[in-house]
This record gives C-alpha cells, sequence and structure tokens, in this order.
C-alpha cells in the first residue's frame, strides 16, 4: 500500500487513510527519505513526526516504512565520537556535506569498513543467553567493549570465527534458538531507543559518585545509578556545573546530551575535552566519552528523540559492567520540544502549555537510571544527571516541580550567588539529597565516622547562619553577641573556603574526599578553639587579628592535593596561636 503525505504542520505530517505503517515505526518521508516515527494511528489518520526539517515537503510525497522502531545502532565505535540527536555521527556528514547537516544524509552511525581486533570468548556447543558477552574488542585504550548478545535471543553456539580483524558487519558466531532457528551474530546490533534494556535486578544505589565538588560530595551526594536535577536560570553556571561532573567524576564513561542548548556550549565541550586528560588514565577525555549534540537551530523532534538516544547508549554500556554518568543539559529544552509538538498536535495543553503526559515522559525517562545486575552477572549503572532551565529561575515551573518528583537529588542554583562570581552556584539552603541513608556506610567504611560528623556540624552551622542573618539584616551585626558573630564568622568561612570552588586551579578544580576532609577538620577545630576562647569572655576581634581565618580561606590553594600532611601544620598553628592568647 503507498502511503502518501496529506497535511504537513511544523514537524508533524498526516496521512490519510488506513495504511500499513504500526505505531512507532521509524518511517521514511518523500523521496529524500526524511526520517520520521509513527506517533498516531486512527482509523482515518496516521500521524508521523519528522526528525528533520519538513521545509519544501508537499501533500502527495510518499511515505515509506521500515517495519522496525526507531532504534540505534549499537557497537564499537560508539566512545570518541560525536552524534546528532538521531544518532547520525556529526563529523562523517561534515566531510560529506560541509558545515550544515543536509536532509536526508544518510550515513552509517558506526564506520562500518573499520577493522577492529576481536577476541571471541565463546565456543561451539556453549550455551548464551540474552545480554551474555560472545566476544570483546579494545574499542579505545581505556575501554573493553563486550560484544552482547541482543537480549531477545538466546541459543546454542554453532559455529565461531578465528580471534582477528572483522569489520561491523562480519559474523563472528552462529547461534541456533530453541525453535532450531539459526542467527548470525556481528559486532553490532539495534535497540529501540524507547525500551528500556533489560537487567537481571536493580540493586541498592550504596556507593556515591565522586565528583571532587565539595559542595556535593560533602553536603549533597548523589549514589553511582542515582538522579539528580540542577535547576537555575540563565548565567547559573549549569552547563559548567555539568562540565565539571563530567571531567572529574568516577564514572568510567560519559554521555554528554547537548539538548537544546546553544552550538558553542556545544563546541566547547568538543573542545575541552578533547584538550583534557584523563586523570586516572593518562588519556584524553574523549576516549570515554559520548556526544550528543542537537543544538537549538537543530528540528525541534529530533531534540525530543535526543533524550532517548542518549539514555539508550547509557544503558548499553552499563549492561557491558560500567558505570555510566548522563549528562543532559537541558530537559526543559526538551519539554519545550514536546510542548511544541503537543501543540502542532491539537492537545489539549495542561499547566503552562505543556502536555498532560509530561510527568509520565519525565519519570519515564528517569526510571531508566539505576544500579543493576546486568543478564551477563555484572554490575553496571547509569547516573542521570538533568539541567533544568526554568525561565526567571522560577522554580515552580512545571518541569523543575514535576523533575523534583522524580529525582532524589536537587542542587538549587542561584543567581545572587552566580552573580557574586561564588561557584558552583549551589543553594546550601534550598539543595537536598534523600541519598545519605544509602551512602553513609560507604563513607563510614572509605573516609571513618568523622566525615559524617564533619557534614552535620558543617549543615548546622550553615543553618544557624541562615537564622541570624534575618536578625543582622533589621538590626545589624554590630548587637550580637560574641559567640553568635563567631557563627557568622565561620559560616563565611565555610561558605568561600570550602564551598566556594575555583574550577580553573590546578589543585581545586578537583578535590578528593580525605582532603576535603580535612578541610572541614580544620574548619570545625578552629571554630571549637574559638568557642572556648569566646566563654572565657575573651572578644572574637583577638582571635579576627591572629590571621587564622585568612590562612583557612587560603587552605584550598595552598595545600596540594598530594601534600595533605601540611594539615597537621595548620592544626598546630591554630592551637598554638588561640592558646597563646588564652594565657
Amino acid at each position: 500500500m503507498e502511503n502518501k503525505i496529506y497535511g504537513i504542520n511544523g514537524p508533524v505530517v498526516t496521512v490519510k487513510g488506513a495504511t500499513s505503517l504500526s505505531m512507532m515505526e521509524m518511517v521514511y518521508v518523500s523521496e529524500e527519505r526524511l526520517i520520521g516515527e509513527v506517533i498516531g494511528i486512527s482509523s482515518d489518520m496516521t500521524t508521523i513526526q519528522c526528525y528533520e526539517d519538513t521545509t519544501s515537503l508537499r501533500p502527495g510525497d510518499p511515505i515509506y516504512g521500515s517495519n522496525t522502531q526507531m532504534s540505534l545502532l549499537l557497537g564499537p565505535g560508539i566512545l570518541n565520537n560525536i552524534f546528532d540527536g538521531i544518532e547520525r555521527p556529526l563529523s562523517q556528514i561534515e566531510k560529506q556535506a560541509g558545515a550544515f547537516i543536509k536532509r536526508g544524509s544518510s550515513v552509517s552511525p558506526l564506520n562500518p569498513d573499520k577493522e577492529w581486533d576481536v577476541t571471541i570468548s565463546v565456543k561451539v556447543g556453549d550455551t548464551l543467553g540474552g545480554g551474555e558477552v560472545y566476544a570483546t574488542v579494545q574499542e579505545t585504550d581505556i575501554i573493553l567493549h563486550k560484544i552482547l548478545l541482543s537480549p531477545n535471543l538466546s541459543g546454542t553456539v554453532i559455529k565461531t570465527a578465528e580471534n582477528g580483524k572483522y569489520k561491523l558487519n562480519d559474523t563472528i558466531v552462529s547461534i541456533k534458538d530453541a525453535s532450531g532457528n539459526t542467527h548470525d551474530l556481528t559486532l553490532c546490533q539495534r535497540w529501540p531507543i524507547r525500551t528500556a534494556r533489560p537487567v537481571k535486578e536493580k540493586l541498592t544505589p550504596t556507593v556515591p559518585l565522586i565528583t571532587g565538588q565539595r559542595v556535593i560530595d560533602t553536603l549533597f551526594p548523589v549514589s553511582k545509578g542515582g538522579t539528580a536535577a540542577i535547576p537555575g536560570g540563565f548565567g547559573t553556571g549549569k552547563t559548567m556545573t555539568q562540565h565539571q561532573l563530567a571531567k572529574w567524576c568516577d564514572a568510567d564513561i560519559i554521555v554528554y546530551v547537548g539538548c537544546g542548548e546553544r552550538g558553542n556550549e556545544m563546541s566547547q565541550v568538543l573542545q575541552e575535552f578533547s584538550e583534557l586528560i584523563d586523570p586516572k588514565t593518562g588519556r584524553p577525555m574523549t576516549d570515554r566519552t559520548v556526544l550528543i549534540a542537537n543544538t537549538s537551530n537543530m528540528p525541534v523532534a529530533a531534540r525530543e528523540a535526543s533524550i532517548y538516544t542518549g539514555i539508550t547508549l547509557a544503558e548499553y554500556y552499563r549492561d557491558m559492567g560500567y558505570d555510566v554518568a548522563m549528562m543532559a543539559d537541558s530537559t526543559s529544552r526538551w519539554a519545550e520540544a514536546l510542548r511544541e509538538i503537543s501543540g502542532r498536535l491539537e492537545e489539549m495543553p495542561a499547566e503552562e502549555g505543556f502536555p498532560a503526559y509530561l510527568p509520565s515522559r519525565l519519570s519515564e525517562f528517569y526510571e531508566r537510571a539505576g544500579r543493576v545486575e546486568t543478564l551477563s552477572d555484572a554490575q553496571g549503572s547509569v547516573t542521570i544527571i538533568g539541567a533544568v532551565s526554568p525561565q526567571g529561575s522560577d522554580f515552580s515551573e512545571p518541569v523543575t516541580q514535576n523533575t523534583k518528583r522524580f529525582t532524589r537529588c536537587f542542587w538549587a542554583l542561584d543567581k545572587s550567588l552566580a552573580y557574586a562570581r561564588h561557584y558552583p552556584a549551589i543553594n546550601w539552603m534550598d539543595s537536598y539529597s534523600e541519598y545519605f541513608t544509602d551512602l553513609d556506610p560507604w563513607y563510614q567504611q572509605n573516609t571513618g565516622d568523622e566525615f559524617i560528623e564533619y557534614r552535620k556540624q558543617i549543615s548546622a552551622i550553615l543553618q544557624e547562619e541562615n537564622r541570624l542573618m534575618e536578625i543582622v539584616k533589621l538590626i545589624g551585626s554590630d548587637v550580637l553577641p560574641d559567640d553568635q558573630k563567631l557563627i557568622i564568622e565561620i559560616a563565611k568561612l565555610i561558605r568561600v573556603g570550602f564551598l566556594q570552588q575555583n574550577a580553573f586551579h590546578k589543585e581545586d578544580t578537583y578535590v578528593p574526599l580525605e582532603k576535603q576532609k580535612l578541610m572541614m577538620k580544620a574548619i570545625l577545630f578552629l571554630y571549637q578553639k574559638s568557642k572556648e576562647i569566646i566563654a572565657q569572655n575573651i572578644p572574637i576581634s583577638k582571635i579576627l587579628s591572629l590571621g587564622l581565618f585568612e590562612k583557612l580561606y587560603k587552605m584550598k590553594y595552598d595545600i596540594p592535593n598530594n601534600r595533605l600532611d601540611l594539615f597537621d601544620e595548620y592544626i598546630d598553628e591554630i592551637d598554638e596561636k588561640i592558646n597563646r592568647i588564652s594565657a
């Protein structure tokens, strides 16, 4: 049956009458073969969203079905690459078409001509279950790519190739399933982007994602397999914060999705990541990174798909047993794409014009995070860190409020902090993490009980300062007793000397947990000693004149990450100078 365009409304294309197309089927629109997806079927109309520019399409142009869902090609060659929202390799398209993507560009997502050095890990007679490993490829210098059987297949190995060099579509293993059908296995497989890859079991998130960012690791930690939201208005540092997390967090693989963001931001990511050396391996950061760029000038429907493309790639590497961190920048732009397409479909709008199914789409996305036991009995995780861009920094708008429902970590960026050049501009009063119960046993085992105790004391001081500042705003700080003035001074030291972090300083851009603990210890030791002195009716002005506060403000720069023994000297100096004025 030949299907022809009946109507065109932006990215939405309709076909009149009964069709042979099925729901969620990937289709090719017009002779230019623009990629689209069926999103609605009724007895008299089929609706398609087109992932490319529909300019110059006309009624009567043909539509071709594919009999498959919108899916990704998964195999070696994904890392160290940059794709658009529907997994077209931008570097290859540039060679073919120049700086701008031509409509209908048909380029294989992965290079079919590249030879990979393959090691077969099964033999004839082995039983192979869905999701199990049958070969390995050294994809980059630091990532071993495990070739997995599709979760929908299983069978007995009847033939294997020798170890050696093979191309992406070469048959390396053949299996026979329970029905007697033979399946030839290559280095790649396809998987629909809107379907979560199956796992054996979801595990409790008990291991933190160490980021090297003090305000996160100390006050608002996120677990491997957890979910976090970074909401903030324009200029508050959402993208910068995600860049820092992508560069320094201890995930094995980074999937960075630029969804509807400015093109210059993605250029910056490309440039920074290609120049940055991974501190753990000494290799370029791009060796463990995949970028998905769907910038604001690209077709809006592909923006909606880019989030699913990113999470599907993340799940694929999770199934190999890797810890994956996915950065989505920003989910607000994705929600705006949903809103635009919903408007084109003439659906009934809900709050602020967003479709009524916005909460369910957000929950489906964040639900795909998790720490899991894979089908091949490995352990892997996908951590989702999604930026939210509320207009005018209004956290009561629908995307931010619904994101809060489905994430357990909320890092609220504050424009007043950002304008004061306090980065990361995470507001310690508005932010929260719900992972403490799950993660505290890990912190106790790996950093000792002191870390948790220091964190509680730091939080209490910041809370008390917030209460005192209400009084200060009304009547000034001069009327406060010295013990309350001390709290304000220590809280300022915590804010400026500890929570504020310089991404461009080699000692401060990444801080190991042990240094974070010792910094808290030094600040709290100064607080305790000062409190004892003030209890003896010695004025706080004498303590401030010792220069200890100024020294601790600069300890993050002055103490290298590999010279933590210097903290003992700082503690001794605090003890000696304060004891001198109390004598």
